[in-house]
């Protein structure tokens, strides 16, 4: 995954960065907040309510970026045209050992530091790549690759639609999906070692409607199914569900 994530940095840093004289132009900025319901954690049949955040600025007339709605956060260091590379972060719930019956190890509160890429390949179809580590909590590598097919009129509404494949290493997969000898004692479940790769396989909409010039809303649905030693984990068969759906509502200001 890591090797991934480097080698895509690569290719679209690769382009010469031109100069460019200071663009002047004010600054209009739209800021979404809302609700969302997501997994409680990875492989959970349980759900949480986070906030649903997204921050966004464009300069002038300019159209706001194209953001996917469950996209991790982060801001370009590199942009061109059509490509931009740099810093994201997401976090990832408690897994507390009553969520799986009381019977297998706790998972803590994880905050994931990494990066992303992506690549503007049509005025409609984006590709964006990202991959953090965990700080703390399952402390493992997971990535995503994903692409979005973006139907817009300007800022007034927006329609996106794509696949998502999910990357995760051998340390993410035991955190939530494996069963130790010491869990399986306590639990009677088999030992079960999960190993890396693909995690799950999915597909995210969003839609953005703007009410007026200043309010709008935004919402998302996403589903994804759990793939591989997740999908046959014996936690998941036993207090989980290899479907996993969220989504989210958020209402919008924008402001100059």
């Amino acid at each position: 995954m890591r090797t991934l994530l480097l080698a895509t940095a690569a290719l679209v840093a690769a382009p010469a960065i031109a100069q460019e004289a200071p663009d002047d132009r004010p600054r209009r900025t739209r800021v979404g907040l809302g609700p969302q319901l997501v997994p409680s954690f990875p492989g959970s049949d349980s759900h949480r309510i986070r906030p649903f955040v997204d921050v966004s600025r464009a300069r002038g007339n300019d159209e706001f970026a194209f953001e996917a709605p469950d996209e991790s956060a982060g801001f370009p260091l590199l942009r061109g045209e059509r490509y931009a590379f740099g810093p994201s972060i997401g976090i990832e719930g408690k897994r507390r050992s009553r969520d799986v019956g009381g019977v297998l190890s706790e998972v803590g509160f994880t905050v994931e530091v990494g990066g992303f890429a992506q690549v503007q390949l049509t005025d409609a179809v984006r590709l964006r790549i990202e991959g953090r580590k965990g700080l703390g909590g399952h402390r493992g590598w997971i990535g995503m690759v994903g692409a979005d097919y973006v139907l817009r009129d300007g800022d007034r509404w927006l329609v996106s639609l794509g696949p998502r494949v999910t990357l995760a290493d051998n340390r993410y997969m035991d955190a939530y999906f494996a069963v130790t000898p010491d869990d399986a004692v306590r639990s009677g479940l088999p030992v079960f070692d999960a190993g890396g790769g693909v995690q799950a396989v999915g597909a995210t909409a969003g839609v953005l409607r703007q009410l007026s010039d200043r309010w709008g809303i935004a919402g998302y649905a996403k589903y994804d199914r759990l793939t591989a030693d997740a999908s046959d984990s014996p936690v998941v068969a036993a207090f989980g569900d290899r479907n996993q759906v969220s989504g989210g509502i958020a209402l919008s200001y924008t402001f100059d």
